[in-house]
């Protein structure tokens, strides 16, 4: 059994700081921390495990599961911070990580290795019969396998940007989200051989890998062969496909009774599913509340953490140790207007306006002519480029895609400048009365925000594949979002057939993305008359 110690100086200082900085309650009680326990799983793999215990006063375990590693900055956000404040932490290296035995299976082996954890805490002299969850992305969608069969002792779950089905993370647009699940192998890999400059070369080599044909090939070369699951997920674009029945979580919705703190961010890639997440327990009348806020993925490591680590802190002290009940449930951020609003549930009371695209590249409150249409032509050996958005990779978030609207395989309708502010708060819809010359076709469709200088930022979006027996118009509804268009600015309707390689390019040949190597373009025509944009507006 691991020795206990005791935090040193820096470590001290660094939660000192982590206090002030974050606005946080003082530290209640001194903690032990030890490290490399040995958590057996059913088939005699060791999941290793950093145990944070206070020294007085416990108020509960909280128990965080994760691929990437127990250092920084989970062992100063929650490790520490939490032990500080009375709470055993059990941070947890999955199977095939951070020294953890097994072979990794990404997504698949969190279930059963979860629940295994549980058991092995039962069996804690320390342990006090009062569990919660905590982590992000991937911390999140541990939490979710678990609460398929969730543990008796489960008093909170706080999960942030957490996907409860990864098989529509992947596949739910009907194409390959490529660019995150490529990045992310990659990540892992060289994480695992340790090295920024390993990690840095690994991800050059993935996006370079989405360029080139055959994909299936290109990325199996980009990760030298040691992500045997990459294959898997491109060879299996049929999200209704039995392969991915151990990738999704849905019935977790259904059976989890502990109050759950959802947050997530309106540039982040699972905010749908988040918010789908928020409409299953709320339906069901358990406890749910619901932050979300300007962030991207990758910002609930540092930009948001200040957010996150409050309201962590304070969920898990209302449900563990009888602290004080949040306020009201939902808070946002609304874009645009830097400002936090309170609501009762999402999403809240709106009304509809409609506006119409024109074919001279207007956006306005009234229907083009019949007949009026415009049109423009995507090349796969060519492909429209992704610029910012709601992906885990670099560069996601609210972009100026002035360059990507000057491309000749975009379209543009931009309204007149607003005479007053303009709150959009819900789901954007699109109906385009849309031909299509090739059955195999992608559309994307982005709602910016152009400001008096010309600047042009995405605040919402969506992306589809086309069902090739599809005729007349497609109905599509874009992300959630809650963002001001001040006075002065104007709403841009964009259109166009890709956005590479976030999700990997149809060819327009009908052939699998794995091995397809030839490229049939595409030409589109939108019919003005007959297409609408709706708005929600508070």
């Amino acid at each position: 059994m691991p020795a206990p110690s005791t935090p040193g100086l820096i470590a001290r200082a660094a939660g000192a700081v982590h206090t002030r900085v974050f606005s946080l309650p003082p530290a209640r009680t001194a903690y032990t921390i030890t490290r490399g326990l040995r958590v057996p799983a059913r088939d005699g793999a060791d999941l290793v495990t950093d145990h944070y215990e206070p020294r007085a006063g416990a108020r509960g375990t909280v128990l965080i599961r994760s691929p990437y590693g127990r250092g920084l900055p989970v062992s100063l956000l929650h490790g520490r911070m939490l032990a500080a404040r009375g709470f055993h932490v059990l941070v947890q290296s999955v199977r095939g990580t951070g020294g953890s035995s097994g072979v990794l299976q990404p997504m698949t082996q969190e279930a059963g290795d979860g629940q295994d954890t549980v058991a092995w805490l039962r069996e804690q002299p320390w342990f006090d019969g009062r569990l919660a969850t905590l982590g992000g992305s991937y911390l999140g969608w541990s939490q979710w396998s678990l609460l398929r069969d969730p543990p008796p002792e489960l008093k909170a779950a706080v999960v942030v940007v957490g996907p409860h089905d990864m098989a529509r993370a992947m596949y739910g647009t009907g194409a390959f989200a490529l660019a995150d699940f490529l990045g992310w192998s990659a990540t892992v890999l060289a994480q695992s051989d340790g090295g920024l400059r390993l990690a840095l070369a690994s991800g050059r080599r993935a996006r370079k890998a989405t360029h080139e044909t055959p994909l299936g090939a290109a990325t199996e070369t980009a990760l030298d062969g040691a992500a045997p699951w990459f294959a898997g997920w491109l060879s299996h674009a049929d999200p209704a496909d039995s392969f991915w029945n151990a990738y999704d979580a849905s019935e977790s919705l259904t059976k989890v009774e502990a109050p759950v703190l959802l947050v997530g961010g309106w540039h982040d890639v699972f905010l749908d599913q988040t918010l789908e997440q928020y409409r299953a327990l709320s339906t069901r009348d358990v406890e749910v509340a619901l932050t979300i806020g300007p962030w991207k993925h990758l910002d609930t490591l540092a930009a948001a953490a200040r957010v996150i680590d409050r309201e962590t802190l304070a969920w898990l002290e209302q449900h563990l140790d009888g602290g004080p009940a949040r306020p009201r449930p939902v808070r946002v951020h609304v874009t645009g207007a830097g400002e936090w609003r309170t609501l009762p549930s999402w999403p809240p009371a709106t009304t509809d306006r409609v506006l119409h695209p024109r074919a001279d590249g207007r956006l306005g409150d009234t229907a083009d002519v019949e007949g009026a249409s415009t049109g423009f032509r995507y090349d796969p050996a060519d492909p429209t480029p992704a610029v910012g958005g709601r992906h885990m990779s670099a560069g996601a978030g609210a972009r100026d895609n002035r360059a990507l609207e000057a491309r000749r395989d975009v379209l543009t309708f931009t309204s007149e400048p607003l005479g007053s502010a303009l709150e959009v708060i819900g789901a954007p819809r699109v109906e385009l009365a849309l031909e299509n010359d090739n059955p195999h076709a992608d559309v994307f469709v982005r709602l910016c925000d152009v400001d008096p200088r010309g600047r042009s930022r995405n605040v919402t979006e969506v992306f589809r594949r086309l069902d090739p027996g599809r005729a007349g118009a497609v109905s599509l509804e874009l992300g959630a979002c809650a963002h001001r268009f001040a006075a002065g600015h104007r709403l841009r309707l964009q259109v166009s057939g890709g956005a590479h390689p976030r999700y990997a390019r149809n060819p327009g040949t009908g052939e699998p993305i794995a091995t397809a190597t030839a490229f049939t373009a595409t030409r589109y025509t939108v019919h003005c008359a007959r297409s609408t944009l709706t708005v929600p507006i508070a």
